[in-house]
């Protein structure tokens, strides 16, 4: 491929993953609305559109037009950066994960590698969101969520490399076509590693330590307003996207090899079954503690994604 058809590619690809962000974060906040208000016996947006589809739509033209406030204590160069470097590697990984079967937007030999390791990036920005708002709940935020990201990167990357060992391959498009329906109770304590993981690394509750608001208002993004503060939560709901996405298609078969629309549409059904149960896992389970946040992800996880990776090592072994 040629540096300017490269180029183009590169475009559309970011232009694409930033509208998927979007349009999952337009229906994300409406899906957890609604799911939310089910747990608590409630009905949840109803007024704007049908079924209350437009709610989120009006809040996103509120937050738009509010005012773009800089404290004056603030470090405005990377205050003002902090929220594109959490958003763009969120969205950058979006283009490993298959859509369908045989192909990926960036089907690459070291995709699950890729997936796992440029969302990491985030982590600075949400460091240095919290650290150049010159706020100290702000600042604790950002460090609770570099220590919670760092960490439970370990049993994340872990569980992946379960399924990794079974297909032989680091492509995600491989991984997906490799997988056999008897994968799934053989790596059922990866995948649940791999939830869990997730859900810790996107600060969403019960992990949500870094924006703890009974403690820290709303951590590292406190200061934010207007659309820095929407990219942030964008970045939230992409983030849920992507691990749905990839979880479906490593740990559930994907699109099990159907091509084309109606496997993106299998995949896609795969995906919303799992961002709802990280809905279920945040409006269910109460705020564990910093300490027990840690002791999870070295003591708990860590040990059976190790476990894990263990059995399927005799099993690939064996076969």
């Amino acid at each position: 491929m040629s540096g300017a058809a490269g180029l183009a590619w590169g475009v559309a690809g970011g232009l694409g993953a930033g509208s998927a962000i979007a349009l999952a974060a337009l229906f994300g906040v409406w899906w957890e609305r609604k799911v939310s208000a089910r747990i608590q016996m409630r009905f949840g947006p109803q007024q704007a559109g049908p079924f209350g589809l437009l709610q989120t739509l009006a809040d996103t033209v509120k937050l738009v037009l509010k005012e773009d406030i800089l404290p004056s204590r603030a470090d405005p160069g990377p205050f003002l950066r902090a929220p594109l470097v959490v958003f763009v590697p969120i969205a950058v990984s979006l283009l490993a994960v298959p859509l369908s079967a045989g192909w990926a937007p960036l089907d690459t030999s070291v995709g699950a590698l890729f997936f796992l390791a440029v969302p990491s990036v985030s982590v600075l920005g949400v460091l240095v969101g919290g650290w150049a708002s010159g706020n100290t709940y702000a600042t604790i935020g950002g460090l609770r969520g570099a220590a919670q990201m760092v960490s439970y990167e370990v049993p994340r990357t872990l569980s992946v490399l379960s399924m990794v060992v079974l297909a032989g391959s680091m492509r995600p498009v491989g991984m997906m076509a490799a997988w056999r329906w008897w994968w799934l109770p053989l790596t059922a304590v990866a995948f649940v590693v791999y939830i869990v993981s997730s859900i810790a690394e996107m600060n969403r509750g019960p992990f949500d330590i870094p924006e703890a608001e009974s403690e820290l208002v709303a951590g590292y993004f406190a200061d934010y307003s207007g659309i820095r503060w929407a990219i942030f939560m964008m970045s939230e709901y992409g983030a849920i996207l992507a691990a749905s996405l990839f979880g479906a298609a490593v740990f559930l078969g994907g699109s099990h090899g159907v091509p084309g629309v109606a496997g993106f549409a299998i995949l896609l059904t795969e995906a919303i079954a799992i961002v709802t149960l990280v809905m279920w896992v945040k409006w269910t389970f109460p705020r564990f503690r910093s300490d027990q946040l840690m002791a999870l992800a070295w003591k708990v996880l860590t040990p059976m994604a190790l476990v894990q990776l263990a059995v399927v090592g005799l099993v690939a072994a064996w076969l």
